[in-house]
């Protein structure tokens, strides 16, 4: 039996090393130009569209789905649970818990990226760790300054006048998020509401520093099978 494991995330990487030896494959997205390697062998780039993906699902025998991609790769999720649904493949989603606030941090969670604009002023640094690919959608921030950290080097200008890119490969420390935050001014951060541990340490520096964090509330998906560990999609995996 054959497993496709869309991947993309921490969680995916260590499912894939979980599951080395078996008979799997893992598929990235391809939106980071020298993704770290996995311990099972590994597609690059899209399918061509949900035509494509069913046509790769039958030519390469596909018996089940794992789809370990990012919370908010919405159009991914929906698109690989119709197909399975359809074809009748076992597919199961798993996705880690949100981030929830804790003593001492000041977050406000929203819905989208042109609520963010409610609570940021001209006066305001914005850093946006929401990556490059949905950056557009913050046009209404272009009155105040704006950062946002991508991992590859930018291929052309910032969008917005006045603000800037910042290139950074994660993980980071909270102290390295301290004293960037510290370098840069910034008093709004700017998140989606991914979880995880991996990539909690901005959350943890805005607490120190006082900053105020917008958080990006997660899209909701479709009523599918979900886990959210590790060992909840091995366990899965274990039962088919």
């Amino acid at each position: 039996m054959t497993i496709l494991l869309l991947a993309g995330t921490g969680e995916a990487r260590a499912l894939a090393k979980a599951l080395k030896g078996r008979d799997v494959v893992a598929s990235l997205a391809g939106a980071v130009a020298r993704p770290a390697p996995l311990d099972v062998p590994c597609r690059v780039g899209g399918f061509g569209g949900r035509a494509g993906f069913e046509a790769y699902l039958r030519d390469e025998g596909i018996r089940a789905v794992v789809d370990a991609t990012h919370p908010f790769a919405e159009v991914i999720t929906a698109r690989t649970h119709a197909v399975c649904r359809q074809l009748g493949l076992p597919y199961v989603r798993l996705e880690r818990p949100a981030w929830a606030a804790a003593s001492g941090d000041d977050w406000v969670e929203v819905v989208g990226e042109a609520a963010v604009a409610e609570y940021v002023g001209a006066e305001d640094v914005v850093f946006l760790a929401t990556g490059r690919q949905t950056l557009d959608r913050f046009a209404a921030l272009d009155c105040a300054r704006v950062y946002c950290r991508q991992i590859d080097p930018p291929e052309g200008a910032f969008p917005f006048a006045g603000g800037a890119f910042v290139v950074g490969r994660p993980p980071f420390s909270v102290a390295d998020e301290v004293a960037l935050f510290k370098r840069l001014g910034v008093t709004r951060l700017v998140v989606k509401n991914a979880g995880g541990d991996l990539s909690r340490s901005k959350l943890d520096a805005a607490r120190a520093l006082g900053i105020k964090v917008i958080l990006l509330a997660r899209p909701p998906g479709p009523a599918c099978a979900r886990v959210t560990t590790v060992d909840g999609a091995l366990a899965w995996v274990d039962a088919l």
